[in-house]
């Protein structure tokens, strides 16, 4: 039933580097244009960043209302402003935490980071790299050790997932925001275990709770959507998403997970949007 849906994108000029379908929980459709390989999925890093949030809260360590100031390092202080301080972890989570400029730069992030003068009592969404890395950060300090190791211990590895590349701040923390590669069946577990409600084999990864806080809708985005704890949320799907065409949408109700990855700089939102027409189009599915 797929093939029509690579008609219409071979038609658009759309190119992909690869796709999968699960339904019920079942791959459907598996397609690599080439060699099963790693891509650049650029910001599901920061999805991938929510789900080591969700656990250090599965963990006792975190919640969203506990402040993200109080899990830096105490050297940072004294950069701080009295509203940075009082800004709980959700409201980075949400992109609503203050204007920043898109990306960190300079020898060390985090000063410099926090000597912007940034109004953090702005609470409309201002979407950045710079809360990603933010949350990736505390979080790390949290669980009082590498990031990228806790990930693969208690996500990764469950899921079969080999650790994946992923890139580090200058000054050696989990970037958080992009960064990570992964292939598309790896891409498509991720959003089958939030479509499972973190739970993979009778097994449970990520609590329940945690996974609805992450896809609930709390901002409404610049695009028309709304955004979760770094997921984009729609009225019958959520996404795990990167800039140029690297996208994985969890549609609950379908019991459909649909992952592609691909290099699209300019067609991006129209290759979501091909793909979304068709899957939502569906009006039903054999598992």
């Amino acid at each position: 039933m797929f093939d029509q849906l690579f008609e219409r994108l071979d038609r658009l000029g759309l190119d992909i580097f690869a796709a999968q379908v699960n339904i019920g929980g079942r791959i459907v459709l598996q397609k690599n244009f080439g060699k099963q390989k790693r891509y650049p999925v650029y910001s599901v890093t920061k999805s991938v960043t929510s789900c080591a949030f969700s656990l250090a809260c599965d963990d006792k360590l975190l919640s969203p209302e506990a402040l993200l100031s109080d899990f830096l390092e105490e050297r940072y202080k004294a950069l701080m402003s009295d509203d940075f301080k009082n800004l709980p972890f959700q409201r980075f989570l949400t992109m609503t935490a203050g204007s920043f400029p898109f990306r960190p730069t300079g020898e060390n992030w985090c000063e410099y980071i926090l000597s912007l003068d940034t109004d953090c009592t702005d609470a409309s969404y201002h979407y950045s790299n710079i809360p990603a890395y933010l949350v990736g950060t505390a979080v790390e300090n949290a669980v009082g050790g590498d990031l990228a190791g806790y990930l693969s211990d208690r996500l990764f590895t469950p899921l079969g997932i080999a650790s994946p590349p992923c890139q580090t701040s200058p000054e050696g923390h989990f970037y958080g925001a992009t960064g990570m590669e992964l292939t598309v069946s790896e891409l498509a577990s991720l959003g089958q275990l939030f479509l499972d409600n973190g739970s993979i084999s009778g097994k449970q990864i990520i609590s329940r709770d945690a996974v609805q806080r992450s896809v609930t809708p709390y901002v409404k985005t610049n695009d028309g959507d709304s955004y979760g704890y770094f997921f984009r949320v729609a009225d019958d799907h959520f996404s795990m998403v990167g800039k140029w065409g690297q996208r994985c949408i969890v549609y609950p109700r379908k019991k459909l997970v649909a992952a592609y990855l691909s290099h699209q700089p300019e067609r991006s939102n129209e290759l979501y949007r091909t793909f979304d027409d068709f899957i939502s189009h569906k009006r039903s599915v054999v598992i």
